[in-house]
């Protein structure tokens, strides 16, 4: 239809370039993003590496008059189950470990079935996409945790609270993610379409010349 949409301000141009500047923002204009499968596989690749030490390295140090103590995102969650508080032991197992877990599940489903070009359930994944968009902006819920913590227990000598090596590699995973998730076209989703109409229309075609020679003869 001649329009392309900026990836920046979203504003869709008419008869527009690839490669020209956005009139609005400055950006420059394209139809698909540069080499996004490679890219997303790398992000995606990085984030399973750095999923494992996350959740297994202490995310959270305390430190009092009786001692230090490492906790780990499930050593928390447990705590808190055996403390009796069940919706925040829910709240931290579902924010920290399920919903990273998810998305990179969904993420290499998404990523999986867009190179081999599948057209299973193209519909579902289009959303399973915009799914992947909105819990993005909580993933970081953790770490804004910790961070508040360190900053705001810093009694010297009875009570101090320090960030892990655990919560950096978190972080690195929620950052991964989001890159990952950049990175992705989603208009990979929908390439087979094309491709499979162009197929039958040749066969088609193909098939009509026979019957044209036939005909002839």
């Amino acid at each position: 239809m001649g329009l392309i949409a900026c990836h920046h301000c979203d504003t869709v141009w008419e008869q527009a370039e690839e490669g020209a500047a956005c009139g609005r923002c400055g950006a420059k204009l394209r139809t698909r993003k540069a080499d996004s499968l490679n890219r997303t596989w790398a992000f995606l690749i990085a984030a399973c590496m750095m999923y494992l030490p996350a959740n297994l390295l202490p995310v959270m140090i305390t430190k009092t008059l009786f001692g230090s103590q490492n906790d780990t995102i499930m050593s928390g969650v447990i705590y808190f189950w055996v403390s009796g508080a069940y919706g925040l032991a829910a709240i931290i197992f579902v924010a920290s470990f399920l919903v990273p877990l998810f998305k990179l599940a969904a993420l290499f489903i998404l990523v999986l079935m867009a190179q081999r070009r599948s057209n299973w359930r193209r519909g579902e994944r289009a959303r399973l996409y915009h799914v992947i968009e909105l819990i993005g902006r909580w993933s970081m819920l953790d770490v804004f945790v910790v961070a508040l913590l360190a900053g705001l227990v810093r009694i010297q000598g009875f009570a101090e609270i320090t960030a892990g090596l655990g919560i950096a590699a978190f972080g690195s995973v929620v950052v991964l993610t989001m890159l990952a998730s950049l990175s992705f076209d989603p208009k990979l989703t929908w390439d087979g379409d094309d491709e499979t109409q162009e197929s039958l229309n040749q066969d088609r075609l193909a098939e009509s010349t026979r019957k044209a020679d036939h005909d002839k003869h």
